[in-house]
């Protein structure tokens, strides 16, 4: 499974994002551009704990993790391991 990918699509499928998933830039914020707020946020949190069988502990919902495409990658990876 391409996580990257499947982040990419859920973002610009769920949130008021105009361009398409390949125009998500990976390193950018989420929060900054303005394509998630903090609901939006805790909808992420859902999807990765769905999507990947993953158990997100509050500590874990940090800007390290959740507001990149490229931080929440790697944490699902790490998740994963």
């Amino acid at each position: 499974m391409d996580i990257e990918a499947t982040v990419r699509t859920y973002i610009a499928e769920n949130f008021a994002y105009r361009g398409g998933a390949a125009d998500l830039p990976a390193s950018k914020s989420l929060i900054d551009a303005g394509i998630v707020d903090s609901t939006g946020v805790l909808e992420l949190v859902s999807f990765v704990e769905q999507e990947f069988g993953i158990a997100v502990g509050d500590t874990e919902v940090v800007p390290e993790n959740f507001d990149s495409i490229a931080n929440l990658t790697a944490y699902i990876q790490r998740k994963s391991a």
